[in-house]
C-alpha cells in the first residue's frame, strides 16, 4: 500500500486536492470551536480574540461524531429581509449551506481524494458572523445534522461516496426577499466507488512516481441538481446522464458520451466539479417573449475542470433553458502562465455589478458581471482569489488578486483561500464568505468587506461578552 499513499500524497500536493476543493468594521475577532463536555453538542463555541484569526465565523464539529468534524469547504450563504416583521430594518435571517468531512472518509480502505467534501450541512445565523448549526438536519439524510447526505438509493448513482456543495438558488424570488412557495435548487458534485488511474490527474513529473496501475475512487465527480422547500430535506432530480447527474465531464472514451450536449468544439475533460450557477435575467420589456422562447439561456453554469489533454485546472461553462438540462459551451477562464493563477483556475462566484443609491436600493449594473474565483500560483502553490468581469456571462476579461493569503505564516488562511460567496448588505458593503486553509492543514470559513467589489479587507467577527 505505499503506492497508495504516496499516490495520496502527490494528489494532496496538487492544485486540484487542497483542502477547500479540493470555503462593519473592518478589523477582526473569530470564532474558535472548543471541546464541550457533551460530545454530541456541534454548537459549543467560543469566541477568542487573535490577531492571526480575527474574521472567522465558522469552524469544523468540535464533536468527533459529527459530518464536518475534519473539513469544511464552500460556503452558500443567503441573506433574506421580512420587510413586514415590524422590526426596524426588517427581520432579517442568514442561511448557510456547506460541505464538511469526517475523518471515516479518509480511511485507506475508501481510497477517496483529500478534499473537504464529504456530505453538505446548512446553518443558520441572525447577523451572519454567529452561526448556529443545524443539529437536526434531514430526515432522510443517512447521517444526523445532514442536509444532503450521499446517495444510498442508487448504488449506480455518481453520488456514492461523497458529495459537495456548488450553489443554491431560489430562481422564484428577488436576490434579498424570500417569498411563501419559494423553491430551492441545489447545485452539487459527487464522486462514487468508481475506480480510475491516479496518473490521469497528475503532471508528468509526478505521474513517473507513481505505478501505472494506481487507482483511485470517487475522482471523476459529476454534477447533480436537489430541490428542496424549506432548505433542509431535499430530493434529487434525475439527470440525463445513467449515473443520474446532469452534467458530466466531456470524455470520448465514456460510452455515454453521447448523451453529453455539446456545443462546438469541446476539449476532453477529467471531472466537473463547484458548479456555480447564475439566472440570466430578463429585462421586465421582454418577460413575455422569454418566457416562450423554449432557446434561451436561462441558466448560466460555470464549473470547475480539469483538461484530460494539458492538465490545466480550467473553469467551463454550459447553459440551460429550464434550469436541469444543459449543454456546454466550452472554457471561459484558464490558466495565465506566471500569474497568480497559472497553475490552475477553480471554485467560481459569480455577482451582478451593483451600488447602493442614495435612497438605499441596490441598483444593478445592467450588463455588468463580476466573477470571484480561486487562482493557484505557479510559483508558491498557493490558492488566491482572483476576479473577472463580464457584460455577457461568455467573455471574461481578468482583473486580478482581490484577496491574498493571511499575512503571518501563522494566520489561519497562511496557505490558501479559496471558494468565495459574495453577498450584499443594507449598509452598502459586499461581504464574501471564503473558505481559508492554515499552514498544518486546518481549514474554516472567514469573511471580508468591501464598498467597491475590489478592495476587500478581513472584516471582524461580532462577539458578544456575557457577565454574571
Amino acid at each position: 500500500m505505499k503506492w497508495l499513499s504516496l499516490s495520496l500524497s502527490l494528489l494532496a500536493s496538487s492544485s486540484l486536492c487542497q483542502a477547500f476543493a479540493p470555503s462593519s468594521t473592518l478589523t477582526v475577532l473569530s470564532t474558535k470551536s472548543t471541546t464541550s463536555n457533551n460530545d454530541n453538542n456541534n454548537n459549543s463555541q467560543q469566541l477568542y480574540q487573535s490577531k492571526n484569526d480575527y474574521n472567522v465565523v465558522f469552524r469544523p464539529s468540535p464533536s468527533t461524531n459529527s459530518f464536518d468534524s475534519l473539513k469544511l469547504g464552500t460556503a452558500r450563504v443567503h441573506r433574506y429581509s421580512d420587510p413586514n416583521s415590524g422590526l426596524d430594518g426588517g427581520d432579517t435571517e442568514y442561511i448557510m449551506w456547506y460541505h464538511g468531512r469526517d475523518p471515516s472518509l479518509n480511511e485507506a480502505s475508501k481510497d477517496l481524494p483529500p478534499l473537504s467534501t464529504g456530505r453538505i450541512g446548512r446553518a443558520t445565523s441572525r447577523n451572519g458572523l454567529i452561526w448556529e448549526r443545524d443539529e437536526v438536519g434531514s430526515v432522510d439524510a443517512d447521517m444526523v445534522g445532514v442536509s444532503m447526505g450521499l446517495n444510498t438509493d442508487s448504488w449506480w448513482g455518481f453520488d456514492t461516496a461523497h458529495v459537495g456543495l456548488g450553489q443554491v438558488l431560489m430562481p422564484m424570488v428577488g436576490p434579498a426577499i424570500r417569498s411563501e412557495g419559494g423553491v430551492y435548487i441545489m447545485y452539487y458534485m459527487g464522486g462514487s466507488y468508481e475506480e480510475t488511474q491516479i496518473g490521469l490527474y497528475l503532471e508528468e513529473e509526478k505521474r513517473a512516481r507513481v505505478p501505472e496501475d494506481a487507482m483511485i475512487k470517487g475522482m471523476k465527480l459529476r454534477i447533480g441538481a436537489a430541490i428542496s422547500q424549506d432548505g433542509v430535506t431535499w430530493g434529487r432530480v434525475e439527470g440525463d446522464d445513467p449515473s443520474g447527474a446532469c452534467v458530466v465531464p466531456y470524455d470520448t472514451t465514456d460510452t455515454n458520451v453521447a448523451d453529453v450536449s455539446l456545443n462546438g468544439d469541446i476539449p476532453e475533460e477529467l471531472y466537473c466539479g463547484w458548479p456555480e450557477v447564475v439566472v440570466n435575467p430578463v429585462d421586465e420589456r421582454d418577460q413575455k417573449k422569454a418566457a416562450k422562447d423554449k432557446t434561451r439561456d436561462n441558466f448560466f453554469m460555470y464549473y470547475s475542470t480539469m483538461l484530460k489533454e494539458t492538465k490545466e485546472k480550467a473553469i467551463g461553462y454550459a447553459t440551460s433553458e429550464n434550469g436541469f438540462a444543459w449543454t456546454k459551451q466550452g472554457i471561459v477562464l484558464q490558466p495565465t502562465p506566471g500569474t497568480l493563477d497559472g497553475a490552475g483556475c477553480a471554485r467560481c462566484n459569480v455577482i451582478k455589478k451593483a451600488t447602493l443609491d442614495a435612497e438605499g436600493f441596490w441598483k444593478e449594473d445592467k450588463n455588468g458581471w463580476i466573477m470571484f474565483y480561486e487562482g493557484v500560483s505557479s510559483e508558491d502553490g498557493k490558492h488566491r482569489i482572483l476576479a473577472a468581469e463580464s457584460d455577457d456571462l461568455q467573455s471574461w476579461r481578468k482583473i486580478g488578486l482581490v484577496l491574498d493569503v493571511g499575512e503571518s505564516g501563522e494566520a489561519w488562511d497562511a496557505k490558501g483561500v479559496g471558494s468565495p460567496h459574495v453577498i450584499r448588505l443594507d449598509d452598502g458593503f459586499f461581504r464574501m464568505y471564503y473558505t481559508g486553509e492554515s499552514e498544518s492543514g486546518e481549514t474554516a470559513i472567514g469573511v471580508a468587506k468591501t464598498l467597491d467589489l475590489s478592495s476587500w479587507v478581513r472584516e471582524q467577527a461580532e462577539v458578544t461578552f456575557a457577565f454574571e
